[in-house]
């Protein structure tokens, strides 16, 4: 794999600097947003179920639910796949969520695999899993493996960011996005870091919560 993996914030500001000398756009975001987050996450198993935990709940509600998961060994692949639906059912999750965690837990992901494949090809892995879509699968690439030109361009705060950073009348499409961010390879994921930031200067300053 020949593809760049962002590993510490160097990396990051190396990207935001590329960005910024290439699009008057970017430099006005990154002049605005200063330094951007790293935000490396762990690989593996757990932090997709957390994902799919996280799916559609306040951060409260997933965190207390992750946490009786946690207790008891469900971020081990092996326990979900000796436990029923009705045991993970038990824990908080939905009927959909248990069965997408027994999904995720059977589907039995080669994670070390994954770390050395193209992004292209961990992104169809993991999508073919029920209850994995495009999203998750292009955080978990962004984040837990550190590819450094993956986009998601379904976000809808990413689309927001670029409507409004680029003086656009309406919020682009996922199709539009992903068409738009091509502009912004090899350094897609600071790109996304960066209308990340930018997004919550622009909520900051319009005083939404």
């Amino acid at each position: 794999m020949d593809e760049r993996v962002i590993l510490g914030a160097a990396c990051v500001a190396e990207g935001a600097e590329w960005l910024a000398a290439k699009d008057t756009r970017m430099a006005e975001a990154y002049a605005l947003t200063g330094a951007l987050p790293l935000r490396l996450k762990p690989e593996g198993f757990g932090e997709l179920l957390s994902a799919i935990v996280s799916q559609q709940v306040s951060v409260a509600s997933a965190g207390a639910i992750w946490a009786r998961l946690v207790a008891v060994g469900c971020d081990a692949p092996e326990t979900v796949e000796r436990m029923s639906q009705d045991d993970l059912r038990a824990l908080g999750l939905s009927r959909q969520k248990a069965a997408y965690a027994k999904a995720l837990a059977e589907a039995r992901i080669d994670y070390e695999a994954l770390r050395a494949a193209p992004s292209e090809d961990v992104i169809k892995t993991l999508v073919a899993v029920k209850g994995i879509g495009a999203w998750t699968a292009e955080i978990y690439a962004m984040f837990s493996l550190g590819r450094a030109d993956v986009f998601a361009s379904g976000d809808l705060a990413l689309q927001e960011a670029a409507r409004v950073l680029y003086g656009l009348e309406t919020r682009p499409k996922e199709r539009e996005m992903r068409a738009m961010a091509a502009q912004w390879a090899p350094w897609r994921a600071v790109a996304a870091r960066l209308l990340w930031a930018y997004y919550k200067d622009i909520k900051d300053r319009e005083g939404i919560r």
